[in-house]
């Protein structure tokens, strides 16, 4: 291929592959960072399926809006909010039900809610954690001794598991951490690196000494020692108010006339020499000649575009292990649910032995969700603690589904509908040791000057984490096209 030469003037030519969230949201700064810097640019995204979206999608049928993905997102991190801004959809934003903000847990097939002001790992109250039947007393009084334990000094990495063990005891874990963290990164625990998940326990500790203390600080600090919510803290929750599909659907249009390519999958991912342009090519199609492209697939299926570029980064990229799962929503006349749904769900330990890892309440939890009458929950099943069930068809999945909300919630007869959604091996699990793999493909991938990487597998799987990692990655590449431009002029 003949040498590439650089004119500042030219439009720069930029590919990115992967029409989710991290896609969209990448294609998106490009653009306006690129207008606001009155530079020209030619932006393509590929995706290969027919939509854009990844696992963002909102079904409308018979007056629901079934959500197939995501259905909301948290504010106490600003990188979503001020993109809906941006895209002029914070007017479309809504809150979740203020009157019924706790959730359950399963304890002995029955449910009971989860002890107030609980949030993920450290207890902001304990009179209700002292009430609550789903700790026995013995698990208590371990729980209790985090007050007198001493921090740990050394650095050496820990699992969530190890952690929690460590400073409130194994029912801590078994009964409540575990299925609440669980409902976040459908991961085991004695896998998960708490170091690359959740980091701001082990400050806690470094502070405090103590989560309780801890979180009896920090809950005084905002005055919040009455009217907690359990569990998650939902009032930082909001969702769009047609649904969380409308979230990709408008920064799809918010992009260039032609600049979303569907059914575009792509073969590979390759360059000649450092001076030559990228070559994109597609399994159907002419290749496509880039400046700069960015991968925002699953780190899976990267390494096999970049198979031929660099094996070494392709293997790195496959050491990021996946998990995969299934989202059933069901719709039923609500009479035909004994419980009175007055919660947003349910999260169900591995230690109760079935056969989901949790409910949601959604008409409950966001208005609009489902006609006056009815209900619309969600069923989660799978991950990376019972992959064998996504192996299951369809018919078993929907007799799984039915006997569980038959003996959790007391639904009965014949759903409206029930529509099973499959994401295979899209969750992207931080187990110990991800933040060193991470440095180590990025590492293998600075000597490829124009090639990026983004998306969950890296910084984050929540919804303001992947648009914060895909700004950051737009705002480098604009920043070295833009350098590049300045040097040659």
């Amino acid at each position: 291929m003949a040498e590439v030469k650089f004119d500042p003037a030219r439009a720069k030519r930029v590919v990115v592959v992967g029409g989710g969230l991290s896609g969209l949201a990448v294609a998106h700064r490009i653009h306006e960072r690129m207008q606001s810097l009155r530079r020209p640019v030619e932006l393509t995204l590929l995706e290969a399926r027919e939509r854009v979206g990844g696992v963002i999608w909102t079904d409308h049928r018979d007056g629901f809006n079934v959500e197939c993905g995501p259905d909301s997102f948290i504010t106490n991190k600003p990188w979503a909010l001020e993109l809906c801004g941006r895209l002029g959809l914070k007017e479309k934003l809504i809150e979740t039900d203020p009157g019924r903000r706790r959730s359950f847990v399963v304890r002995d097939g029955r449910l009971t809610p989860v002890p107030e002001g609980f949030v993920l790992m450290a207890p902001q109250r304990l009179g209700p954690l002292l009430a609550t039947p789903v700790i026995s007393w013995r698990g208590k009084l371990r729980m209790l001794m985090d007050l007198f334990l001493p921090r740990r000094d050394d650095d050496a990495e820990e699992s969530l598991a190890g952690f929690v063990r460590r400073r409130l005891g194994r029912e801590a874990l078994d009964r409540l951490i575990q299925p609440l963290v669980g409902g976040i990164y459908t991961a085991d625990p004695n896998d998960l690196s708490l170091k690359a998940t959740l980091p701001q326990f082990l400050a806690m500790e470094r502070e405090h000494r103590s989560l309780i203390l801890a979180g009896l600080r920090e809950s005084r600090r905002r005055g919040r020692l009455s009217g907690q919510a359990s569990g998650a803290r939902y009032g930082l929750f909001v969702a769009l108010e047609q649904g969380m599909g409308a979230f990709p659907e408008a920064l799809a249009a918010a992009l260039p006339t032609r600049t979303i390519r569907t059914g575009a999958a792509v073969r590979r991912v390759i360059r000649n020499d450092p001076v030559s342009p990228w070559l994109v090519e597609l399994l159907d199609g002419p290749p496509i000649e880039a400046d700069a492209v960015v991968l925002t697939t699953e780190a899976h299926a990267a390494a096999r575009l970049i198979d031929t570029q660099d094996p070494g980064l392709s293997l790195q990229l496959r050491s990021i292990p996946y998990a995969s799962s299934i989202i059933v929503n069901v719709a039923y006349n609500r009479d035909q649910i004994q419980h009175p749904l007055d919660g947003f769900g349910v999260v169900v330990p591995i230690i109760e032995r079935r056969p989901i890892l949790a409910i949601s309440f959604l008409s409950v939890k966001f208005p609009n969700r489902a006609p006056m009458g009815k209900a619309l929950v969600r069923v989660f099943i799978g991950g990376a603690t019972q992959p064998e069930y996504f192996d299951l068809d369809d018919t078993a999945i929907e007799e799984i589904v039915r006997r569980e909300l038959g003996e959790l919630i007391g639904a009965s007869g014949d759903p409206i509908f029930i529509q099973i959604g499959r994401h295979a091996r899209s969750m992207p699990q931080y187990t110990l040791g991800h933040l060193e793999r991470v440095e180590a493909i990025r590492r293998k991938l600075a000597k490829h000057s124009g090639l990026y990487l983004t998306g969950v597998a890296f910084d984050g799987v929540g919804i303001p984490d992947c648009i914060h990692a895909a700004e950051g990655t737009a705002d480098t590449l604009v920043n070295s096209l833009t350098e590049a431009a300045a040097s040659a002029a």
